[in-house]
């Protein structure tokens, strides 16, 4: 995982997007203006890892609205594949589809290298008023919610 802090888009004005999601309908960053944003981007539906970090991010989705906050995962999989995913796990939140790679590029999770050709599982902590507050890059998915759930408490003063 890439520090937090040290990731060179921590602090930044958080890149704008308006992709659809498993319904068709377009999301945009101004859409979640006012609150946190948990903001993940991940390889691809229905994959072992992929499977176990959105069936956590799930399951805590509760925890985060208290601290303010929604979650969004974001992969370049077609709508449909997303609604089979969502309904297959039941999953609580929101999932984007960035077919055309948008986000995908303006987030710089694409990696084209020997080792990975595909996004790099990532997420983003969004500020309500649009920056980016934290990052993780190369996520190991085991301990990833809980973390972002303590950087979140942490950001917010918000006692766990």
């Amino acid at each position: 995982m890439t520090d937090e802090k040290s990731d060179p888009m921590t602090g930044t004005q958080a890149p704008d997007f308006c992709i659809p999601d498993s319904e068709g309908e377009e999301y945009c960053l101004k859409d979640f203006a006012g609150k946190w944003l948990v903001l993940y981007f991940y390889p691809r539906d229905n994959t072992p890892g992929c499977t176990m970090e959105a069936r956590a991010f799930s399951d805590a989705v509760d925890e985060f609205a208290a601290l303010g906050a929604e979650i969004v995962g974001v992969s370049a999989d077609s709508e449909a594949s997303h609604q089979k995913f969502t309904t297959k796990q039941g999953l609580r939140f929101r999932l984007l589809s960035d077919q055309n790679h948008d986000a995908i590029a303006a987030y710089k999770v694409w990696k084209d290298s020997m080792l990975l050709k595909g996004i790099e599982r990532s997420t983003f902590l969004i500020t309500p008023d649009g920056h980016i507050a934290a990052v993780w890059r190369k996520v190991k998915v085991l301990s990833h919610v809980d973390e972002v759930k303590e950087t979140l408490r942490e950001l917010t003063g918000s006692v766990g």
